[in-house]
């Protein structure tokens, strides 16, 4: 295929480099990554080439710009592969795993390369660099050693192939789990069986079984065990349906079944790992990470789990007590029934009932008088929708990002919607990443899985959903301000247990008075959320936290146990694996099942989280400082936005990521005000 007809073959010319996706079709993808492939190592050897002795300028400068196509087509492709996997797209995918990651491989392991870096790293303390340079040759020396460079041939060999076998199956884990998602849509013939939901999400509903060609109700599962519904669903058995079709998918024993083949990635991960010099999966991971080690993982959940099972169990007997009070025969509390008594006890507490506020949180509105709202107060960016540019699917919208000075920033994509080919969850990627080496801007994506209503119904969010929305963002923000030279530091590309910080930040301005009076107004009306409710709101933020902590901390141990086994370990039994792995921390509670089992963690199994899912709870404990901060220092100004941009944001993965936070918070993040969020500081 020539580079003319192949539009990925050549950098777009559309603006910020945005790929041409009206002209790219699925069969110019893996042309384009051969070539790409082939481009890339020869710029590597260009490298190992040079006879003269390493320079900065002659190896870690040539090696920063080489990839620029490869980094083009991937973030094209996957960008695509993880929302709107057809048909087509999955066979790619698949066909393209174990070439990715022979690719990498053949990259990271290159011996007369390691060599060049080894030998500048050797020299650091006399050459002449800036900071962002030395931290430059630190982690790519730090990277590649880690990854198996100093190894010898032979183990490099079983290296790659173990690399390539884990490659296929965390696409094949990623496979099944989306059809067997897409299988498991519980289908209703009847609203009274949904019985509580609003009309819009009965439109939604509606909707979703009529493209699939059934009468009645269809609703879709999300990535995680619960449902927003189940909180509003007074029909014991259709919100049992709807829990058990959640916690069966990739266990039921037919095409999609996903046991055998996570068992396989943890054992060949354990393989991976001793071969590598490490007595597990967790202890390579972390040994790179700001934890340092699994041990410290393991204490930091050990420390909370005691207090977060007590206080989930006390928040069971209310729940209970309600049950047993206002139900004609009264039952045993199970897990499908929590979300919805919470709710009552939540009004009876606290008057709140939070199914009723969607009318206050209509997308647009959240999306350009919330989330960019508080951008704009925070930090002067703006927010233009461009719909001459198209992106990847016609859900997906683009908006051009400027400076408050009027200077162009980048590009940013939102697709809301959830879809059959959309794999679940919500998440933040970039299309391309800022580089001042390569003259780059960035253009990133934020996907979430919202239910599209149905014609002419507005869009009601729930308030986890504007959650989401601006948890994503705040990855997308960071994504868009990490100014730096080096590709290898751009946007995102941090410490994996230190990734979730901006984004946690970034949930602080949902009930911020500025900002929610902003944007929370009635969809119809324009009436603006009473004050009552909004204290009420937030009075309401230790609330439930047993039950959420427990079921995230239970996932992030289940993340643990699976990557701490050694190569002696042999698992036949996934449940009574979890089982065992849960009543270990004491969070074995089946009332409080794990917010992911393992057949559908794909957190850990096929995404980028493996032995990391503790992240979330680790970076908030800078989250939860550094909202302390913001509300010591006067909270939504210019001043505090420019700071936390400059500091932290804007700096991506040129430092060290506690140092930058040292640099931001003037000291070390405390303890206390996570504790204190999560209600375990009684």
């Amino acid at each position: 295929m020539t580079d003319a007809a192949n539009p990925l073959l050549t950098p777009s010319a559309l603006p910020y480099a945005l790929p041409d996706y009206a002209a790219i079709r699925p069969e110019h993808y893996l042309p384009a990554f051969h070539a790409a492939f082939d481009q890339h190592l020869a710029e590597i050897r260009r490298i190992t080439m040079v006879r003269s002795m390493p320079t900065f300028e002659n190896t870690m400068v040539p090696l920063e710009h080489a990839g620029a196509a490869l980094d083009r087509v991937a973030h094209a492709f996957y960008t695509v592969s993880s929302a709107d996997a057809t048909d087509d797209i999955q066979a790619i995918d698949e066909e393209l795993a174990p070439l990715m990651a022979a690719h990498e491989d053949a990259i990271r392991l290159d011996a007369q390369l390691y060599w060049r870096v080894k030998t500048l790293h050797e020299q650091l303390g006399e050459l002449e660099l800036d900071g962002e340079s030395r931290y430059l040759v630190q982690r790519h020396f730090r990277e590649m050693t880690h990854a198996g460079a100093a190894l010898d041939d032979d183990a490099k060999s079983q290296l790659t192939a173990l690399n390539q076998q884990l490659s296929t199956l965390t696409t094949t884990f990623e496979k099944n789990l989306l059809a067997d998602t897409n299988d498991l849509a519980v289908l209703f013939d009847s609203a009274e069986e949904l019985d509580g939901l609003a009309e819009g999400e009965l439109s939604a509903a509606a909707r979703a079984a009529s493209e699939r060609g059934h009468d009645g109700f269809l609703i879709s599962l999300p990535l995680f065990t619960g449902h927003p519904y189940l909180a509003s669903l007074s029909n014991r058995e259709s919100r049992r349906r709807i829990m058990e079709a959640s916690r069966s998918r990739g266990a039921r024993g037919n095409a999609h079944d996903n046991r055998a083949v996570l068992t396989e990635i943890a054992a060949l991960r354990a393989e991976r790992a001793a071969l590598l010099g490490y007595p597990s999966h967790a202890a390579y991971v972390t040994a790179d990470e700001t934890a340092g080690t699994p041990e410290a993982v393991s204490d930091l959940l050990h420390r909370l789990a005691p207090a977060v099972a007590s206080n989930a169990r006390a928040e069971q007997e209310a729940l209970q007590a309600i049950i047993d009070e206002t139900e004609n025969v009264p039952f045993a509390l199970e897990a499908h029934d929590w979300a919805y008594y919470t709710e009552k006890v939540r009004t009876a507490t606290y008057d709140i009932d939070t199914a009723a506020l969607r009318p206050w949180f209509e997308a647009e509105r959240v999306l350009q008088d919330g989330v960019f709202h508080a951008a704009t107060q925070l930090y002067g960016v703006t927010f233009t929708e461009r719909a001459d540019l198209v992106a990847y699917h016609p859900g997906a919208r683009v908006f051009e990002v400027h400076n408050a000075g009027g200077s162009a920033l980048g590009l940013y994509v939102l697709d809301l919607y959830t879809r059959d080919s959309k794999r679940g969850g919500a998440w933040m990627n970039p299309i391309v990443s800022q580089s001042a080496l390569r003259g780059t801007a960035p253009v990133v994506v934020n996907n979430l899985n919202v239910s599209r209503p149905g014609d002419g119904q507005p869009t009601l969010l729930t308030l986890d959903e504007v959650t989401t929305l601006f948890h994503e963002f705040g990855h997308a923000l960071h994504g868009l301000f990490a100014t730096v030279n080096y590709p290898h530091f751009a946007g995102t590309n941090v410490f994996r247990d230190f990734v979730e910080f901006p984004s946690q930040v970034n949930e602080m301005w949902i009930l911020w008075p500025e900002v929610l009076d902003n944007y929370a107004r009635h969809h119809e009306t324009g009436e603006a959320l009473d004050a009552a409710i909004v204290e009420r709101l937030r009075a309401t933020e230790t609330f439930n936290q047993g039950h959420d902590t427990s079921e995230y901390l239970a996932a992030a141990w289940l993340d643990q146990a699976w990557h701490r086994v050694g190569t002696d370990a042999q698992i036949d039994d996934v449940a009574a694996f979890e089982t065992a792995a849960l009543a270990e921390i004491g969070l074995d509670n089946p009332s409080v099942p794990t917010r992911y089992s393992s057949t559908y963690f794909a957190h850990v199994f096929s995404g980028g989280y493996s032995a990391g899912y503790y992240s979330y709870i680790w970076s908030e404990v800078l989250d939860a400082d550094t909202v302390e901060w913001f509300r010591d220092n006067g909270g939504l100004t210019r001043e505090n936005g420019d700071r936390f941009r400059a500091r932290l944001l804007g700096v991506g993965g040129s430092k060290d990521p506690l140092e930058a936070y040292r640099d931001f918070r003037g000291r070390d993040a405390e303890i206390a005000p996570l504790l204190k969020r999560r209600g375990l500081d009684g």
